[in-house]
């Protein structure tokens, strides 16, 4: 059991470190929804006009997800990080086959013309 000690220790110290800052700013916290200044015109000028949550293109979401896609890519990466001599024969081939298809994907996107501007 003491082998999980620091797990343990983590899993009770990690939500509280991230819940106490969220906690401690309520009593401080004022009502937005009264706050006139909000409903202000904001830099521009000009005053709101229109609805928030009106359609956008799809490449607009489509560059964030052009960004967010290489991150697993660094996360599966990290096995290269070990000795060469401390990876067997299946360690290599999987990480072949991982980066190849990526490297397929990353193909497609650039076939496609995903990242291109217009």
């Amino acid at each position: 059991m003491s082998e999980f000690a620091p797990i343990c220790i983590y899993l009770v110290i990690s939500p509280l470190v991230s819940l106490i800052p969220l906690g401690v700013t309520f009593p401080f916290a004022s009502n937005i929804w009264t706050y006139t200044e909000k409903l202000s015109a904001y830099k521009c000028g000009s005053d709101p006009s229109g609805d928030a949550r009106s359609r956008f293109d799809i490449r607009f979401y489509l560059v964030p997800i052009l960004f967010v896609i290489p991150n697993p890519e660094i996360t599966f990466s990290f096995p290269w990080a070990v000795p060469p001599s401390n990876i067997d024969l299946f360690g290599s081939w999987s990480i072949m086959a991982f980066l190849l298809i990526l490297t397929i994907g990353s193909l497609y996107e650039w076939k496609r013309g995903a990242s291109d501007r217009e």
